[in-house]
C-alpha cells in the first residue's frame, strides 16, 4: 500500500472514531457531526482505495459517484446506493439551519458506515 493510501486510511479511521465518540456522549451529544464524520470515513476510504486501483479521486463528496468509478476497478464491491445517498445526504444537509440530525440519523449513518468501512478495509492490504 502507498503512503499516500496510508493517510487515507489513518484519516477515515479518525473520522470514524470521532463518529462512534460524539454518538456514545452522554453530554450535549453532536449528532450533526456523527452524521458527517460517518460519511467522512467513507469517502476517504472509498479514495484511498481508488488510488489503491490507480484511480486519482476527483475533489468530491458525492459517494454514488465514487462508487461508480470504484466499481469497474474493484469488482469485488458492491453497496447500496441508499446508503450512500443517506450518508451524503447527512453530511452536506444537518450541516446548515432548519435540518439536524436525530438520534436516530446518528445511529443509521454509524451502522452504515461500520458495514462500508468493513467491506473497504477488506479491499485493501493493511498492514
Amino acid at each position: 500500500m502507498t503512503e499516500t493510501t496510508r493517510e487515507w486510511v489513518a484519516k477515515a479511521d479518525a473520522d470514524y472514531r470521532t463518529a462512534c465518540r460524539e454518538l456514545r456522549a452522554e453530554e450535549g451529544p453532536n449528532y450533526d457531526a456523527t452524521c458527517f464524520h460517518a460519511q467522512q470515513c467513507i469517502e476517504k476510504l472509498m479514495k484511498g482505495a481508488l488510488i489503491h486501483y490507480g484511480v486519482a479521486p476527483p475533489k468530491t463528496h458525492d459517494l454514488g459517484w465514487l462508487d461508480q468509478l470504484m466499481r469497474p476497478v474493484c469488482p469485488s464491491w458492491s453497496c447500496s446506493a441508499e446508503d450512500l445517498r443517506f450518508l451524503t445526504r447527512a453530511a452536506v444537509g444537518f450541516r446548515y439551519p432548519g435540518e439536524g440530525a436525530v438520534r436516530e440519523d446518528a445511529e443509521e449513518a454509524v451502522t452504515i458506515c461500520t458495514r462500508l468501512r468493513e467491506q473497504l478495509r477488506a479491499l485493501l492490504p493493511l498492514d
